[in-house]
Protein backbone atom coordinates (compact mmCIF):
# COMPACT_ATOMS: atom_id res chain seq x y z
CA UNK A 1 0.00 0.00 0.00
CA UNK A 2 1.14 3.82 -0.69
CA UNK A 3 -0.19 7.01 0.64
CA UNK A 4 -1.27 9.04 -2.16
CA UNK A 5 0.27 12.46 -0.77
CA UNK A 6 3.26 12.03 -2.85
CA UNK A 7 4.21 14.18 -5.57
CA UNK A 8 4.34 10.92 -7.78
CA UNK A 9 1.12 9.23 -6.62
CA UNK A 10 -0.84 12.78 -7.50
CA UNK A 11 0.91 12.90 -10.74
CA UNK A 12 -0.42 9.45 -11.37
CA UNK A 13 -4.29 10.49 -10.58
CA UNK A 14 -6.63 9.68 -13.11
CA UNK A 15 -8.83 12.95 -14.27
CA UNK A 16 -12.33 13.16 -15.24
CA UNK A 17 -13.72 14.84 -17.55
CA UNK A 18 -16.94 16.59 -18.31
CA UNK A 19 -18.29 13.98 -20.20
CA UNK A 20 -17.27 10.68 -18.04
CA UNK A 21 -18.71 12.80 -14.93
CA UNK A 22 -21.83 13.53 -16.11
CA UNK A 23 -21.87 9.69 -16.89
CA UNK A 24 -20.97 8.84 -13.86
CA UNK A 25 -23.91 10.76 -12.71
CA UNK A 26 -26.27 8.99 -14.87
CA UNK A 27 -24.62 5.92 -13.98
CA UNK A 28 -25.02 6.20 -10.54
CA UNK A 29 -28.81 6.59 -10.53
CA UNK A 30 -30.08 4.21 -13.27
CA UNK A 31 -30.04 1.17 -12.11
CA UNK A 32 -32.36 -1.15 -10.24
CA UNK A 33 -34.46 1.36 -9.11
CA UNK A 34 -35.71 2.18 -12.50
CA UNK A 35 -37.03 -1.36 -13.67
CA UNK A 36 -39.35 -1.79 -9.91
CA UNK A 37 -40.77 2.01 -10.90
CA UNK A 38 -43.93 0.60 -12.16
CA UNK A 39 -45.19 -1.87 -9.78
CA UNK A 40 -43.93 0.62 -6.68
CA UNK A 41 -45.97 3.39 -7.79
CA UNK A 42 -49.32 1.81 -8.71
CA UNK A 43 -49.25 -0.06 -5.25
CA UNK A 44 -49.59 3.23 -3.92
CA UNK A 45 -51.36 5.77 -6.43
CA UNK A 46 -53.20 6.37 -9.72
CA UNK A 47 -51.61 9.09 -12.76
CA UNK A 48 -52.71 11.99 -10.57
CA UNK A 49 -50.84 10.95 -7.58
CA UNK A 50 -48.18 9.86 -10.07
CA UNK A 51 -47.75 13.01 -11.45
CA UNK A 52 -47.90 15.40 -8.34
CA UNK A 53 -44.99 12.94 -6.89
CA UNK A 54 -43.04 13.12 -9.63
CA UNK A 55 -43.01 17.20 -9.44
CA UNK A 56 -42.41 17.23 -6.06
CA UNK A 57 -39.59 14.92 -6.02
CA UNK A 58 -38.17 16.44 -9.54
CA UNK A 59 -38.22 20.06 -7.89
CA UNK A 60 -37.01 18.74 -5.06
CA UNK A 61 -33.79 16.88 -6.00
CA UNK A 62 -33.55 19.27 -8.53
CA UNK A 63 -33.06 22.16 -6.13
CA UNK A 64 -30.59 19.57 -4.06
CA UNK A 65 -28.23 19.27 -7.06
CA UNK A 66 -28.66 23.04 -7.59
CA UNK A 67 -27.27 22.88 -3.61
CA UNK A 68 -24.39 20.84 -4.90
CA UNK A 69 -23.47 22.74 -7.69
CA UNK A 70 -23.66 25.96 -5.44
CA UNK A 71 -21.07 24.38 -2.74
CA UNK A 72 -18.86 22.59 -5.89
CA UNK A 73 -18.22 26.57 -6.65
CA UNK A 74 -18.10 28.22 -3.66
CA UNK A 75 -16.01 25.30 -1.77
CA UNK A 76 -13.69 24.05 -4.27
CA UNK A 77 -11.62 23.01 -1.25
CA UNK A 78 -14.21 20.41 -0.35
CA UNK A 79 -13.80 16.77 -1.30
CA UNK A 80 -16.47 13.94 -1.56
CA UNK A 81 -19.12 16.77 -1.30
CA UNK A 82 -22.00 15.15 0.78
CA UNK A 83 -19.60 14.05 4.08
CA UNK A 84 -17.77 16.99 3.53
CA UNK A 85 -20.08 19.40 3.14
CA UNK A 86 -21.68 18.07 6.24
CA UNK A 87 -18.63 18.51 8.57
CA UNK A 88 -17.73 21.85 6.94
CA UNK A 89 -21.36 23.48 8.46
CA UNK A 90 -21.96 21.26 11.42
CA UNK A 91 -18.46 19.90 12.64
CA UNK A 92 -17.08 16.51 12.84
CA UNK A 93 -19.04 14.18 14.51
CA UNK A 94 -22.37 15.03 12.09
CA UNK A 95 -19.57 15.31 9.15
CA UNK A 96 -18.84 11.37 10.43
CA UNK A 97 -22.34 10.62 10.61
CA UNK A 98 -22.80 12.04 6.95
CA UNK A 99 -19.78 9.84 5.72
CA UNK A 100 -20.95 6.73 7.42
CA UNK A 101 -24.98 6.95 6.51
CA UNK A 102 -23.76 7.93 3.38
CA UNK A 103 -21.19 5.15 2.75
CA UNK A 104 -24.18 2.54 4.61
CA UNK A 105 -26.86 3.87 2.49
CA UNK A 106 -24.26 2.75 -0.40
CA UNK A 107 -23.44 -0.43 0.64
CA UNK A 108 -27.12 -1.39 0.93
CA UNK A 109 -28.36 -0.02 -1.68
CA UNK A 110 -25.52 -2.49 -3.41
CA UNK A 111 -27.18 -5.69 -2.44
CA UNK A 112 -30.94 -4.36 -4.00
CA UNK A 113 -29.20 -4.51 -7.70
CA UNK A 114 -28.07 -8.27 -6.45
CA UNK A 115 -31.40 -9.20 -5.29
CA UNK A 116 -33.21 -7.96 -8.52
CA UNK A 117 -30.66 -9.42 -10.78
CA UNK A 118 -31.53 -13.25 -8.88
CA UNK A 119 -34.96 -12.23 -9.03
CA UNK A 120 -35.06 -11.43 -12.61
CA UNK A 121 -33.48 -14.90 -13.76
CA UNK A 122 -35.61 -16.33 -11.18
CA UNK A 123 -38.28 -16.19 -13.53
CA UNK A 124 -36.83 -18.56 -15.47
CA UNK A 125 -34.92 -20.27 -12.88
CA UNK A 126 -36.92 -21.23 -9.94
CA UNK A 127 -34.25 -22.06 -7.47
CA UNK A 128 -33.30 -18.52 -7.27
CA UNK A 129 -36.68 -17.32 -6.19
CA UNK A 130 -37.35 -13.75 -5.64
CA UNK A 131 -33.77 -13.16 -5.18
CA UNK A 132 -33.76 -13.97 -1.67
CA UNK A 133 -33.15 -18.48 -1.76
CA UNK A 134 -29.62 -19.77 -1.03
CA UNK A 135 -28.66 -20.20 -4.14
CA UNK A 136 -29.34 -16.80 -4.72
CA UNK A 137 -27.45 -15.24 -1.94
CA UNK A 138 -24.21 -17.71 -3.09
CA UNK A 139 -24.35 -16.74 -6.80
CA UNK A 140 -24.92 -12.98 -5.65
CA UNK A 141 -21.87 -13.60 -3.34
CA UNK A 142 -19.46 -14.67 -6.07
CA UNK A 143 -20.25 -11.41 -8.28
CA UNK A 144 -19.31 -8.99 -5.03
CA UNK A 145 -15.99 -10.28 -5.10
CA UNK A 146 -15.88 -10.08 -8.59
CA UNK A 147 -16.57 -6.61 -9.10
CA UNK A 148 -14.33 -6.33 -6.08
CA UNK A 149 -11.39 -7.49 -7.84
CA UNK A 150 -12.44 -5.47 -11.10
CA UNK A 151 -12.37 -2.15 -8.96
CA UNK A 152 -9.80 -2.53 -7.26
CA UNK A 153 -7.50 -2.80 -10.26
CA UNK A 154 -8.15 1.15 -10.43
CA UNK A 155 -9.95 4.09 -10.73
CA UNK A 156 -9.52 4.73 -14.37
CA UNK A 157 -10.20 1.18 -15.76
CA UNK A 158 -13.30 1.33 -13.74
CA UNK A 159 -14.25 4.94 -14.69
CA UNK A 160 -13.82 3.80 -18.29
CA UNK A 161 -16.02 0.94 -18.12
CA UNK A 162 -18.81 2.20 -16.45
CA UNK A 163 -19.12 4.84 -19.12
CA UNK A 164 -19.85 2.17 -21.39
CA UNK A 165 -22.03 0.30 -19.77
CA UNK A 166 -24.01 3.78 -18.62
CA UNK A 167 -25.13 3.92 -22.55
CA UNK A 168 -25.49 0.29 -23.13
CA UNK A 169 -28.44 0.59 -19.94
CA UNK A 170 -30.06 3.85 -21.02
CA UNK A 171 -30.82 2.13 -24.63
CA UNK A 172 -33.39 -0.56 -23.40
CA UNK A 173 -35.22 1.80 -21.18
CA UNK A 174 -35.81 4.37 -23.79
CA UNK A 175 -37.15 1.59 -26.21
CA UNK A 176 -39.52 0.29 -23.52
CA UNK A 177 -40.98 4.04 -23.16
CA UNK A 178 -41.30 4.21 -26.66
CA UNK A 179 -42.73 1.06 -27.36
CA UNK A 180 -45.24 1.61 -24.19
CA UNK A 181 -45.88 4.92 -26.34
CA UNK A 182 -47.03 2.92 -29.26
CA UNK A 183 -49.28 0.71 -27.17
CA UNK A 184 -50.72 2.98 -25.07
CA UNK A 185 -54.78 1.86 -24.37
CA UNK A 186 -56.33 5.95 -23.46
CA UNK A 187 -59.52 4.01 -21.90
CA UNK A 188 -56.94 2.21 -19.03
CA UNK A 189 -55.03 4.93 -18.71
CA UNK A 190 -58.01 7.12 -17.78
CA UNK A 191 -59.45 4.38 -15.92
CA UNK A 192 -56.38 4.83 -13.95
CA UNK A 193 -56.29 8.57 -13.52
CA UNK A 194 -57.22 8.59 -9.72
CA UNK A 195 -55.97 4.88 -8.81
CA UNK A 196 -58.47 2.68 -6.45
CA UNK A 197 -61.00 3.68 -3.76
CA UNK A 198 -58.24 1.70 -1.49
CA UNK A 199 -55.47 4.29 -1.96
CA UNK A 200 -56.46 6.91 0.62
CA UNK A 201 -55.67 10.46 0.59
CA UNK A 202 -54.14 12.25 -2.61
CA UNK A 203 -51.77 13.19 0.53
CA UNK A 204 -50.99 9.73 1.65
CA UNK A 205 -51.05 8.15 -2.03
CA UNK A 206 -47.74 10.40 -2.85
CA UNK A 207 -45.88 10.49 0.59
CA UNK A 208 -46.15 6.73 -0.39
CA UNK A 209 -44.16 7.25 -3.57
CA UNK A 210 -41.38 9.01 -1.68
CA UNK A 211 -38.90 7.07 -0.09
CA UNK A 212 -38.66 5.13 -4.05
CA UNK A 213 -38.07 8.30 -5.84
CA UNK A 214 -35.42 8.83 -3.37
CA UNK A 215 -33.93 5.59 -4.33
CA UNK A 216 -34.00 6.55 -7.94
CA UNK A 217 -32.30 9.83 -7.52
CA UNK A 218 -29.48 8.48 -5.67
CA UNK A 219 -26.57 9.36 -7.75
CA UNK A 220 -27.18 13.06 -8.43
CA UNK A 221 -24.41 13.86 -5.94
CA UNK A 222 -22.16 11.17 -7.62
CA UNK A 223 -20.20 14.21 -9.68
CA UNK A 224 -19.65 15.62 -6.08
CA UNK A 225 -18.53 12.85 -4.52
CA UNK A 226 -16.11 12.04 -7.05
CA UNK A 227 -14.88 15.63 -7.08
CA UNK A 228 -11.13 14.87 -6.24
CA UNK A 229 -10.56 13.22 -10.06
CA UNK A 230 -12.25 16.64 -11.97
CA UNK A 231 -10.24 17.83 -14.59
CA UNK A 232 -12.11 21.13 -14.00
CA UNK A 233 -14.25 21.75 -10.80
CA UNK A 234 -16.80 23.86 -12.54
CA UNK A 235 -17.58 20.45 -14.73
CA UNK A 236 -19.04 19.19 -11.25
CA UNK A 237 -22.04 21.44 -10.67
CA UNK A 238 -22.53 20.82 -14.24
CA UNK A 239 -22.36 17.35 -14.79
CA UNK A 240 -24.72 17.16 -11.17
CA UNK A 241 -27.32 19.17 -13.16
CA UNK A 242 -27.25 17.83 -16.60
CA UNK A 243 -27.30 14.37 -15.48
CA UNK A 244 -30.25 14.71 -12.96
CA UNK A 245 -32.38 16.29 -15.76
CA UNK A 246 -31.66 13.23 -18.48
CA UNK A 247 -32.20 10.83 -16.03
CA UNK A 248 -35.60 12.83 -14.25
CA UNK A 249 -37.01 12.47 -18.01
CA UNK A 250 -36.98 9.20 -18.28
CA UNK A 251 -37.99 7.82 -14.73
CA UNK A 252 -41.08 10.23 -14.68
CA UNK A 253 -41.84 8.36 -18.44
CA UNK A 254 -41.28 5.09 -17.24
CA UNK A 255 -44.25 5.30 -14.52
CA UNK A 256 -46.61 7.52 -16.63
CA UNK A 257 -46.84 5.11 -19.91
CA UNK A 258 -47.39 1.89 -17.61
CA UNK A 259 -50.48 3.32 -16.62
CA UNK A 260 -51.76 3.19 -19.93
CA UNK A 261 -50.92 -1.05 -20.79
CA UNK A 262 -52.49 -2.46 -17.55
CA UNK A 263 -54.70 -1.71 -14.96
CA UNK A 264 -52.89 -0.45 -11.68
CA UNK A 265 -53.93 -3.08 -9.53
CA UNK A 266 -52.42 -5.61 -12.08
CA UNK A 267 -49.32 -3.63 -12.16
CA UNK A 268 -49.41 -3.66 -8.69
CA UNK A 269 -49.15 -7.66 -8.29
CA UNK A 270 -46.25 -7.31 -11.23
CA UNK A 271 -43.00 -9.60 -10.08
CA UNK A 272 -39.99 -7.65 -10.35
CA UNK A 273 -38.66 -6.46 -12.28
CA UNK A 274 -42.28 -4.85 -12.68
CA UNK A 275 -41.07 -3.22 -16.19
CA UNK A 276 -41.07 -6.26 -17.94
CA UNK A 277 -44.11 -7.57 -17.08
CA UNK A 278 -45.17 -4.17 -18.13
CA UNK A 279 -43.56 -3.94 -21.40
CA UNK A 280 -44.41 -8.17 -21.58
CA UNK A 281 -48.37 -6.97 -21.27
CA UNK A 282 -47.55 -4.05 -24.73
CA UNK A 283 -45.65 -6.59 -27.02
CA UNK A 284 -45.55 -10.28 -25.70
CA UNK A 285 -43.03 -12.38 -24.18
CA UNK A 286 -40.07 -10.88 -26.44
CA UNK A 287 -40.49 -7.28 -24.24
CA UNK A 288 -40.29 -9.13 -21.06
CA UNK A 289 -36.98 -10.53 -22.33
CA UNK A 290 -35.50 -7.11 -23.46
CA UNK A 291 -35.99 -5.62 -20.22
CA UNK A 292 -34.47 -8.41 -18.00
CA UNK A 293 -31.52 -8.17 -20.26
CA UNK A 294 -31.55 -4.48 -19.79
CA UNK A 295 -31.60 -4.61 -16.40
CA UNK A 296 -28.89 -7.29 -15.50
CA UNK A 297 -26.21 -4.49 -17.81
CA UNK A 298 -27.74 -1.61 -16.05
CA UNK A 299 -27.75 -3.03 -12.74
CA UNK A 300 -24.05 -4.22 -13.07
CA UNK A 301 -23.01 -0.88 -13.96
CA UNK A 302 -24.94 0.67 -11.16
CA UNK A 303 -22.72 -1.51 -9.15
CA UNK A 304 -19.73 -0.56 -10.57
CA UNK A 305 -20.52 3.15 -9.98
CA UNK A 306 -21.54 3.07 -6.37
CA UNK A 307 -18.92 0.33 -5.50
CA UNK A 308 -16.36 3.56 -6.40
CA UNK A 309 -18.30 6.01 -4.28
CA UNK A 310 -18.50 4.24 -1.43
CA UNK A 311 -15.21 3.32 -1.33
CA UNK A 312 -14.37 7.37 -2.25
CA UNK A 313 -16.38 8.46 0.85
CA UNK A 314 -14.87 6.59 3.44
CA UNK A 315 -11.01 6.97 1.65
CA UNK A 316 -11.95 10.97 1.93
CA UNK A 317 -13.33 10.98 5.49
CA UNK A 318 -9.70 8.48 6.69
CA UNK A 319 -7.80 11.40 4.93
CA UNK A 320 -9.87 14.07 6.70
CA UNK A 321 -9.01 11.71 10.19
CA UNK A 322 -12.62 11.59 10.43
CA UNK A 323 -12.28 7.63 10.29
CA UNK A 324 -9.11 5.10 11.08
CA UNK A 325 -6.32 5.78 9.37
CA UNK A 326 -6.47 2.22 7.96
CA UNK A 327 -9.31 3.80 5.62
CA UNK A 328 -6.96 6.23 3.71
CA UNK A 329 -4.13 3.87 2.66
CA UNK A 330 -4.29 3.12 -1.49
CA UNK A 331 -2.54 1.16 -4.01
CA UNK A 332 -0.89 2.49 -6.87
CA UNK A 333 -4.00 2.74 -9.06
CA UNK A 334 -5.47 5.43 -6.59
CA UNK A 335 -7.45 2.45 -5.42
CA UNK A 336 -8.67 3.14 -1.46
CA UNK A 337 -8.07 -0.34 -0.78
CA UNK A 338 -9.13 -1.10 3.01
CA UNK A 339 -12.12 1.12 2.06
CA UNK A 340 -13.11 -0.75 -0.84
CA UNK A 341 -12.66 -4.13 0.93
CA UNK A 342 -14.82 -2.78 3.96
CA UNK A 343 -17.36 -1.71 1.84
CA UNK A 344 -17.57 -5.26 -0.17
CA UNK A 345 -17.82 -7.06 3.41
CA UNK A 346 -20.89 -4.85 4.28
CA UNK A 347 -22.62 -5.87 1.05
CA UNK A 348 -21.54 -9.39 1.53
CA UNK A 349 -22.95 -9.45 5.00
CA UNK A 350 -26.44 -7.70 3.86
CA UNK A 351 -26.59 -9.56 1.69
CA UNK A 352 -26.72 -12.92 3.98
CA UNK A 353 -29.42 -10.94 5.93
CA UNK A 354 -31.70 -10.66 3.30
CA UNK A 355 -32.44 -14.15 3.03
CA UNK A 356 -34.43 -13.84 6.26
CA UNK A 357 -36.30 -10.54 4.74
CA UNK A 358 -39.87 -11.13 4.26
CA UNK A 359 -39.36 -8.79 1.06
CA UNK A 360 -35.97 -8.02 0.38
CA UNK A 361 -35.92 -6.02 -2.36
CA UNK A 362 -38.05 -2.99 -1.31
CA UNK A 363 -37.31 -3.57 2.54
CA UNK A 364 -33.00 -2.80 1.33
CA UNK A 365 -34.72 0.05 -1.28
CA UNK A 366 -36.41 1.93 1.47
CA UNK A 367 -33.39 1.69 4.01
CA UNK A 368 -31.02 2.70 1.47
CA UNK A 369 -33.41 6.00 1.01
CA UNK A 370 -33.66 6.77 4.65
CA UNK A 371 -30.06 6.20 5.65
CA UNK A 372 -29.28 9.18 2.75
CA UNK A 373 -31.65 11.43 4.01
CA UNK A 374 -29.56 12.70 6.74
CA UNK A 375 -26.64 13.05 4.75
CA UNK A 376 -28.62 15.13 2.10
CA UNK A 377 -30.25 17.22 4.89
CA UNK A 378 -26.61 18.25 6.28
CA UNK A 379 -25.13 19.48 3.11
CA UNK A 380 -28.76 21.11 2.64
CA UNK A 381 -28.31 22.70 5.44
CA UNK A 382 -24.63 24.01 5.40
CA UNK A 383 -25.55 25.64 1.72
CA UNK A 384 -28.64 27.76 3.78
CA UNK A 385 -25.93 28.38 6.41
CA UNK A 386 -23.76 29.82 3.73
CA UNK A 387 -26.37 31.87 1.89
CA UNK A 388 -27.29 33.62 5.15
CA UNK A 389 -23.69 34.13 6.65
CA UNK A 390 -22.00 35.15 3.44
CA UNK A 391 -24.85 36.99 2.07
CA UNK A 392 -24.83 35.05 -1.45
CA UNK A 393 -27.46 35.70 -3.91
CA UNK A 394 -31.03 35.21 -3.56
CA UNK A 395 -31.17 32.50 -5.77
CA UNK A 396 -29.35 30.62 -3.62
CA UNK A 397 -30.70 31.38 -0.45
CA UNK A 398 -33.89 30.14 -2.34
CA UNK A 399 -32.18 27.49 -3.32
CA UNK A 400 -31.30 25.95 -0.24
CA UNK A 401 -34.94 27.10 1.72
CA UNK A 402 -36.51 24.68 -0.78
CA UNK A 403 -33.83 21.87 -0.47
CA UNK A 404 -33.99 21.54 3.17
CA UNK A 405 -37.87 21.33 3.27
CA UNK A 406 -37.66 18.90 0.64
CA UNK A 407 -35.41 16.96 2.70
CA UNK A 408 -37.61 17.35 5.80
CA UNK A 409 -40.47 16.15 4.20
CA UNK A 410 -39.16 13.40 3.32
CA UNK A 411 -38.27 12.27 6.82
CA UNK A 412 -41.99 12.92 7.65
CA UNK A 413 -42.87 10.48 4.47
CA UNK A 414 -39.86 7.19 5.84
CA UNK A 415 -41.75 7.36 8.79
CA UNK A 416 -40.30 6.06 12.16
CA UNK A 417 -39.68 2.72 11.38
CA UNK A 418 -36.93 3.36 8.72
CA UNK A 419 -35.49 6.16 10.87
CA UNK A 420 -34.97 3.46 13.93
CA UNK A 421 -33.64 1.30 11.90
CA UNK A 422 -31.50 3.78 10.69
CA UNK A 423 -30.17 4.86 14.29
CA UNK A 424 -29.31 1.49 14.80
CA UNK A 425 -27.18 1.27 12.04
CA UNK A 426 -25.30 4.97 12.65
CA UNK A 427 -25.21 4.24 16.66
CA UNK A 428 -22.34 1.54 16.73
CA UNK A 429 -20.44 3.04 13.77
CA UNK A 430 -19.34 5.75 16.40
CA UNK A 431 -16.80 3.47 17.33
CA UNK A 432 -15.15 3.84 14.20
CA UNK A 433 -14.99 7.85 15.06
CA UNK A 434 -13.40 6.97 19.18
CA UNK A 435 -11.03 5.09 17.11
CA UNK A 436 -9.67 7.80 14.78
CA UNK A 437 -9.91 10.04 17.63
CA UNK A 438 -7.67 7.68 19.91
CA UNK A 439 -4.79 7.42 16.67
CA UNK A 440 -4.71 11.55 17.12
CA UNK A 441 -4.82 11.24 20.80
CA UNK A 442 -7.44 13.81 20.84
CA UNK A 443 -10.43 14.08 23.20
CA UNK A 444 -13.26 11.55 22.21
CA UNK A 445 -16.01 13.75 22.48
CA UNK A 446 -17.15 17.70 23.02
CA UNK A 447 -20.31 18.79 25.22
CA UNK A 448 -22.23 19.13 22.02
CA UNK A 449 -20.93 15.39 20.34
CA UNK A 450 -22.42 13.83 23.34
CA UNK A 451 -25.95 15.29 23.29
CA UNK A 452 -25.37 13.97 19.37
CA UNK A 453 -24.36 10.61 20.92
CA UNK A 454 -27.04 10.44 23.36
CA UNK A 455 -29.80 11.11 20.90
CA UNK A 456 -28.05 8.49 18.45
CA UNK A 457 -27.98 5.95 21.41
CA UNK A 458 -31.36 6.20 22.31
CA UNK A 459 -32.45 5.98 18.96
CA UNK A 460 -30.89 2.57 18.42
CA UNK A 461 -32.05 1.21 21.39
CA UNK A 462 -36.18 2.62 20.97
CA UNK A 463 -35.03 0.65 17.75
CA UNK A 464 -33.79 -2.75 18.95
CA UNK A 465 -37.26 -2.94 21.49
CA UNK A 466 -39.32 -1.70 18.52
CA UNK A 467 -37.97 -5.06 16.47
CA UNK A 468 -38.16 -7.19 19.64
CA UNK A 469 -41.56 -6.35 20.26
CA UNK A 470 -42.83 -6.68 17.06
CA UNK A 471 -43.27 -2.91 16.37
CA UNK A 472 -41.51 -2.96 13.19
CA UNK A 473 -39.57 -5.48 10.80
CA UNK A 474 -37.02 -6.03 8.45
Amino acid sequence: MTDTGTATQQSSVQKLTFTTMTMMVVGGMVGAGVFSLPSRFAAETGVLGALIAWLIAGSGMLMLAFVFQTLAMRRPDLDAGVYAYAKAGFGEYLGFFSAFGYWASACVGNVTYWVLIMSTVGAIAPALGDGDTVLSVLLSSIGVWVFFYLVQRGVKDAAAINRIVTIAKVVPILVFVLLALFALDPQVFADNLRGGTDYGSLFDQVKGTMLVTVFVFLGVEGASVYSRHAKRREDVGRATVLGFLAVFAVFASVTIVSYGILPAAEIAELRQPSMGGVLEAAVGEWGKALVSVGLIVSVLGAYLAWTLMAAEVLYVAAKDDDMPRFLGRTTRGDVPFNALLLSTILVQTVLVVTYFSEDAFNFALDLTSALTLIPFLLAAGYALKLAISERNPVRELVVAVIAVGYTIFLLVAAGPRFLLLSFIIYAPATLLFVQARREQGRRLFSGPELVILAVSVLGAVAGVVALAAGWISI
